[in-house]
């Protein structure tokens, strides 16, 4: 136990040591939301990717491909594709129109362009309230869990202390200093997650054997088990069912707001798919390596790769591999408290207390993430589901709620307040309530494909019947698109 504390200890005093020397002493309230949009592309895309992949990565995924087999990785395969067209439609435009608003979150984005009577601002800024707030909870169960297993403390004091790392980071420095902890991060989770599996693979005895543990345990070994219409169906579920969630996650969206040059997206692009398929590919690799390495059920599949690598290396090494899963957490959920604080900071306080000086918005920010975090560590207390059901709950519940208006916004110039009002309504509280309707279906059926098609639907017919001079969005004549 003393070993894998000093490997957990090392690994936090290079953390802690990046934040520092990456934090800047004169922020501007610009600089600590978004770096003061003067990011690279490299910081670009592990912030984009890392702060995108939490827990989930080790432990949420690889638990799905270890109890449904290949079939599985079409979560993936959707992932990836709604990522890719994250970079190509919604990346180039959001930062060349938040620019222009002056905007620095996506709730600001949307009032700003469309209704500046408030309404949509406190629509989106509550259910952001509503939803990081599970997220971050989930990323908080996920260090608990963590700390029970390597540090032997109980799972109460886990998540306390969890929380306690989580806040000391974004407190330091903000999005910065968050950035290059991303990449510092990113890239050792991603050389860890492709490291544990491909080390036991030939140890196992190959592909070989685990297609026998697929077939010996009934798990799919395709991608199509079989060509029945209810596979169909869900094979779109699963693709969509999460890729969909990418165009409406603020943590996400902030982060090509913060990029120095449009001209650099497509470099960004590039750098960040490559990591995103590599490191989804290193998960998947430990669900089916976790299917021949127990032969036997387990009581949590959400603990496989934290099993399997206590059970396969020195308590050392075991303790330095399990620190990504510290990254992954500590990337996602520091993401989601700068976002969630900065709309209420830039969203609320800011419209309330007009002329207020940017260090006074910067400590409402800080108050905000302490607020927040205390909240999420209540729930996680509570914890009241597996960390893939909260994931998948908050996921869908942005991606319904802001994903149709985003679009829609960006690549509309019939879009009206009222429209907007209706789709994150609607979107939002069918994504909240669809697990309890599912309840009547035969299937499973993901919440973000009912509510992400309901939002788009109503945002676009309510758009058509308020459509008037005074409420229409139209892109300025000077908006220049990046281009090849």
């Amino acid at each position: 136990m003393q070993t894998t504390l000093t490997a957990v200890f090392v690994y936090l005093l290079i953390a802690l040591a990046i934040g520092i020397l990456s934090c800047k002493r004169h922020m501007s309230s610009s600089d600590f939301i978004i770096g003061g949009r003067s990011l690279n592309f490299w910081l670009t895309a592990l912030a984009a990717h890392a702060s995108d992949m939490s827990n989930w990565l080790f432990m949420g995924y690889p638990a799905m491909i270890f109890l449904g087999g290949v079939f599985n990785i079409w979560i993936a395969i959707g992932l990836i594709l709604c990522m890719f067209f994250n970079w190509r439609l919604i990346a180039p435009k959001i930062r060349v129109l938040s620019e222009e608003t002056n905007t620095v979150t996506l709730s600001g984005l949307f009032a700003n362009s469309l209704d500046s009577s408030g309404g949509i601002r406190n629509f989106s800024s509550a259910f952001c309230c509503i939803f990081y707030t599970v997220y971050i909870s989930a990323g908080l169960i996920g260090l608990g869990q963590l700390s029970e297993t390597l540090l032997g403390v109980s799972y109460q004091s886990g998540i306390l202390f969890g929380t306690l790392i989580v806040v000391l980071y974004v407190i330091i420095g903000g999005f910065s200093t968050l950035a290059w902890l991303d990449f510092f991060q990113g890239t050792f989770l991603m050389g860890v997650i492709l490291f544990v599996p491909l080390y036991l693979l030939p140890r196992l005895g190959g592909f070989e054997a685990i297609s026998l543990s697929l077939y010996e345990k009934g798990l799919a070994t395709s991608l199509f088990p079989s060509f029945h219409y209810l596979t169909y169906f869900k094979i779109i579920s699963m693709t969509l069912g999460w890729g969909l969630g990418y165009f409406g996650q603020p943590h996400i969206i902030t982060k090509f707001m913060g990029i120095k040059k449009t001209s650099e997206i497509r470099k960004s692009q590039r750098v960040g798919l490559s990591w995103m398929v590599l490191s989804l590919l290193g998960a998947t690799l430990v669900g089916l390596v976790a299917t021949a390495f127990f032969r036997v059920p387990l009581n949590d599949p959400e603990m496989i790769f934290i099993s399997i690598v206590e059970l396969s290396f020195s308590p050392f090494i075991s303790g330095f591999i399990l620190c990504a899963i510290i990254a992954a957490i500590v990337n996602v959920t520091s993401a989601q408290l700068l976002t969630l604080s900065s709309i209420i900071s830039q969203d609320f306080y800011k419209k309330l207390c007009l002329g207020s000086s940017g260090k006074r918005e910067i400590l409402i920010t800080r108050l905000s993430i302490l607020i927040v975090a205390m909240i999420a560590l209540f729930i996680a207390y509570l914890k009241p589901s597996s960390i893939y059901s909260l994931v998948l709950y908050a996921w869908s519940g942005l991606g319904a709620t802001f994903g149709p208006l985003l679009i829609l916004l960006l690549y509309s110039k019939k879009v009206t307040k009222f429209g907007a009002w209706v789709g994150i309504l609607s979107g939002g509280i069918l994504s909240a309530v669809w697990p309890f309707i599912n309840t009547l279906f035969p299937i499973d059926i993901e919440p973000l494909l009912p509510a992400f098609s309901v939002s788009l639907l109503l945002n676009w017919l309510v758009s058509k019947m308020t459509l008037s001079r005074e409420n229409l969005f139209e892109f300025s004549e000077n908006l220049k698109l990046f281009k090849d």
